[in-house]
């Protein structure tokens, strides 16, 4: 665990894949095709506190949803790259915005279109019920499935190892 600590210390950037991690990776359809999906207010609110503390979150997913682009408009993120079914683009486009090192990126993946990024940046994290495959090749899974306030924990892991999350519940015990 560590290992995983010394990892997440170094973070300014962290990515997420959406259906599978923001979500339970269900997709909603209702009879004239609109498309509803269900976002985890835990992980809302986890993404609002790491950015606070001056982590940049990032969304990139292979698909298009005009659900996703509120919710993240709605969190205040910026960089959100729907579509990318090769997102390995999308990763070197951000990486080079931002002027950061891979290794100071960490990336939220549960199935196989999340590994080229996982295998490029400094802490690869699967959730809990990701693919296996996935899992193998992550640093780190959580505890809680996609969905469900994996995100969460990943953000709230990222605040204790940079020495963070001390002052943010400090906050609410004022």
């Amino acid at each position: 665990m560590q290992n995983i600590l010394a990892k997440a210390a170094r973070l300014k950037l962290l990515i997420l894949d959406v259906d599978g991690v923001l979500t339970d990776g269900r997709l909603f359809f209702d009879n004239q095709g609109i498309e509803y999906k269900c976002f985890h207010a835990r992980d809302g609110h986890g993404i609002k506190l790491l950015r606070q503390t001056g982590v940049e979150v990032a969304v990139i997913s292979g698909r298009k949803s005009n659900s996703v682009a509120l919710r993240m408009k709605n969190l205040g993120i910026a960089h959100v790259y729907q579509g990318y079914e090769n997102k390995i683009t999308a990763f070197e486009e951000l990486v080079q915005t931002l002027a950061i090192d891979p290794a100071e990126a960490a990336h939220v993946g549960d199935d196989l279109l999340d590994l080229p990024i996982m295998s490029r940046v400094g802490l690869a994290i699967a959730v809990e019920d990701a693919n296996f495959a996935v899992k193998q090749r992550a640093h780190w899974c959580t505890t809680l499935p996609g969905g469900q306030g994996a995100v969460r924990e990943v953000c709230d892991l990222i605040m204790q190892a940079q020495g963070t999350f001390a002052a943010v519940l400090e906050e609410y015990l004022s």
